[in-house]
């Protein structure tokens, strides 16, 4: 069992394991199938199958956590909620030094985020630090759920589809990367700016836009933000 502090009382697990299964990758990026053709791309004939797949994993006792190291420290964690009646996935950041964990995003009904700009999610995925739970950057990449960015770069869509590609056993990943690149995460896409080295986004459902009343504190957005860096 492992603990992320301020998010207690939970049973929690590190199953890197899981992160192997081709049928994890399907149900892990259905929030970002904005459409039916976008979700017949992703599970094609295996749709079935993968819905027992993630049935199963939220009908566990334990919570799969999944972790990838930041710089100076920070962790970038990921849990499966496997609640009964409301089952969804956290992505929180942590320090060492912190007295508790930063929820910065939560995939379920009630969406909240996004979590990440995509120059954020690439220095995630092309860090090299070791430890967490994976080192590949094509795993890291699938995190895209936490995505949110209007801002989107020239190789984005080609990293994408190599991820799918070695990933899932999806029948034409370029054009699901395209539709994914299109539709961003699971809330569609945001404007990030930058107030004195603080990324913010314009997000209606994001703890990291200050409008919102629910907002992190100024505190924690620029912690946020140098977990981030570059």
């Amino acid at each position: 069992m492992m603990e992320i502090p301020g998010y207690d009382g939970h049973p929690l697990v590190h199953e890197p394991e899981l992160l192997q299964e081709p049928l994890f990758w399907l149900g892990h990026l259905y929030s970002c199938a904005h459409d039916e053709d976008a979700e017949e791309l992703l599970f094609g004939a295996d749709y079935e199958a993968a819905e027992v797949f993630h049935r199963k994993l939220r009908e566990r006792a334990e919570w799969p956590v999944f972790t990838i190291p930041l710089a100076a420290g920070h962790l970038f964690h990921v849990v499966y909620r496997a609640w009964k009646d409301d089952p969804g996935v956290d992505y929180l950041l942590h320090h060492p030094s912190w007295e508790r964990a930063l929820l910065l995003a939560k995939v379920d009904g009630h969406f909240m985020g996004p979590a990440l700009s995509w120059l954020e999610l690439f220095s995630a995925v092309d860090n090299g630090l070791p430890g967490g739970s994976t080192a590949d950057p094509h795993r890291r990449l699938l995190l895209l759920p936490a995505l949110g960015d209007d801002s989107i770069p020239d190789d984005a869509e080609h990293r994408l589809m190599a991820a799918l590609s070695v990933l899932t056993a999806i029948e034409a990943p370029e054009e699901l990367a395209a539709a994914l690149v299109e539709g961003q995460g699971a809330g569609g896409a945001s404007r990030w700016t930058s107030r004195n080295g603080v990324r913010v986004n314009d997000g209606p459902y994001s703890y990291r836009n200050p409008s919102n009343g629910f907002a992190l504190t100024p505190e924690d957005l620029a912690r946020v933000s140098t977990a981030f860096m570059p």
